[in-house]
């Protein structure tokens, strides 16, 4: 087991991508700390089958957004396990509308829940990493912050603010031994697109080469090589994970 007693934290994983990557870690043999901001019917389910599993996990309640929440749940991450190896940052909602009747109030919130969540969780979870000279953050990006997407400008804005965060944060830390890469996930098959119809969805799959949506396991095994011993000169890239859509 490659991350063996290794700490990751994974944000926004009581469900869909966050849950896969949280169960693939936790069959590795790593110590796994799960999010959810709403759901905690949702994060006992999911630690209760990761105990089944003979792994260990931990979990928290609350808004990655908001600052103070996220400093204190590091620092009990921390008092208890005195690390973190691995920081996923997966948490992030979407909006679909036109840019005209995007309100303020629904542009500041994807902005926070998307992109501040990044800056909250790698602020508190550095200081340590520098320190030990170790550690890896992956933050789960989206192909629209790459070529954008008519009716989710906030969306887009979002997704291409965590790739250049991803790529600044990846030439800083560097020096640090740590290393920051992203995922640019295509059309992957989780609760997010139920608002597609069956007709929308195959007019998606149509345009993606290997026909067919991606499924939360492929972003997770993506993970696991991005956070493994054998990625260890890969640092500041974005990986576009979509099937050959863009």
């Amino acid at each position: 087991m490659q991350f063996k007693d290794k700490v990751v934290v994974i944000t926004g994983s009581s469900r869909g991508i966050g849950k896969e990557i949280a169960l693939s870690f936790a069959k590795e043999g790593a110590i796994v700390v799960i999010n959810s901001s709403t759901n905690i019917s949702a994060l006992e389910t999911l630690q209760e089958e990761i105990h089944l599993l003979g792994g260990r996990c931990l979990y928290f309640l609350g808004d990655v957004s908001d600052y103070d929440f996220v400093a204190s749940m590091f620092e009990t991450i921390h008092e208890k396990f005195n690390q973190v190896d691995i920081l996923i940052n997966n948490a992030g909602i979407s909006y679909i509308g036109l840019f005209t009747e995007t309100t303020p109030q629904q542009w500041k919130r994807i902005i926070d829940v998307n992109l501040t969540s990044l800056y909250n969780c790698c602020h508190a979870a550095l200081p340590p990493m520098i320190r030990n000279h170790h550690g890896t953050i992956l933050n789960i990006s989206s192909i629209w912050g790459v070529s954008g997407a008519s009716c989710e400008v906030a969306y887009s804005a979002s997704k291409g603010g965590v790739n250049s965060f991803t790529k600044a944060l990846a030439r800083e830390l560097g020096p640090s031994n740590i290393r920051v890469n992203a995922i640019a996930c295509g059309v992957i098959d989780t609760q997010m697109n139920t608002w597609l119809d069956d007709d929308e969805k195959n007019t998606l799959i149509d345009q993606i080469p290997l026909m067919r949506m991606g499924n939360p396991k492929d972003v997770a095994n993506l993970c696991l090589y991005l956070c493994s011993d054998a990625a260890n000169y890969m640092t500041g890239q974005v990986i576009t994970l979509d099937g050959g859509m863009i």
